[in-house]
């Protein structure tokens, strides 16, 4: 895809220092924009923080050594923590670097929990207490609808739909504008599971596939209630009405896109086409829901 997204998290660990300190560590990886990289493959780099250094000049020194060290410097940083917003910004603007906050920091979060469980634990001053405390969750926002211009209209039209995982190994062949993927493998996905999707039908496809790259897509979820719709969740807390459900049918297959996201394991898709018959993709994005 000719361009390489990193992952970042700067944060404190559950060890301590011989100061009573906690130690802070820098996490860099590279996201896997498609299904064919392995895990191994992919660029990796920590380095450790005295808690005196936490700043944004410090983080840019390690940004630096990274990129040094790496096989092409990234055209844009994701991160998850929202507390970290100010100082990750300010680092990466200094190195011209665009960065955005996203949920899309599937390989960093796998790499992170593997650390809490066999890494931390090994060294002294472990406190297991700060490490059950680890978690970071934010509550979404409200769903606000898509801008005008991207609105349905009656031509648009959609469907649920579901993929073999196997069909994703040639999704590197398939005619795409916009998207992103990762390997299957990655989330630990059975090669015999169904991968549940929603594809959009309009005729503004394109458009609307152009806009969606410029957004951190987090993952679909059905939001049951009053006014039942499909939300697309983006960043680390926005959330759009991208579809409402008008009848007992397609509340129903809503539901069954819901339990089949459980059974592979949180793992779907959204794809744009202009039309049912058309043979590619003005957008697909492969997601997961973490």
């Amino acid at each position: 895809m000719g361009k390489t997204i990193w992952e970042l998290d700067f944060y404190s660990r559950p060890i301590f220092n011989e100061e009573k300190k906690k130690v802070w560590e820098v996490l860099i990886c590279e996201s896997p924009l498609d299904g064919t990289r392995s895990r191994d493959s992919l660029f990796r780099y920590e380095e450790r923080v005295d808690s005196k250094n936490v700043n944004s000049i410090r983080l840019q020194e390690i940004l630096t050594n990274a990129i040094a060290q790496a096989p092409a410097p990234p055209s844009k940083i994701r991160f998850f923590r929202r507390q970290m917003n100010n100082m990750i910004l300010k680092a990466c603007e200094g190195l011209d670097i665009p960065a955005a906050q996203s949920r899309r920091t599937y390989f960093l979060r796998q790499w992170l929990e593997e650390r809490l469980e066999t890494v931390y634990p090994q060294e002294p001053g472990y406190d297991e207490s700060a490490a059950q405390a680890a978690s970071v969750q934010y509550p979404p926002s409200n769903a606000v609808p898509l801008p005008d211009k991207l609105r349905g209209d009656r031509a648009d039209k959609w469907a649920f739909v579901t993929l073999e995982a196997e069909a994703f190994e040639e999704m590197n062949e398939w005619e795409i504008g916009f998207g992103e993927s990762f390997p299957l493998s990655l989330l630990k996905v059975e090669p015999d599971a169904r991968i549940p999707g929603l594809i959009v039908f309009s005729p503004r496809a394109l458009p609307i596939a152009a806009w969606m790259s410029d957004l951190e897509l987090s993952f679909l979820q059905f939001e049951g209630g009053s006014f039942p719709r499909i939300r697309l969740e983006t960043g680390v807390s926005d959330s759009w009405i991208l579809a409402n459900l008008t009848n007992e049918q397609t509340i129903a297959e809503a539901k069954g896109f819901e339990q089949a996201k459980d059974k592979a394991n949180k793992v779907h898709f959204l794809a744009l086409q202009s039309s049912p018959e058309a043979q590619s993709f003005a957008g697909f994005w492969l997601m997961a829901e973490v």
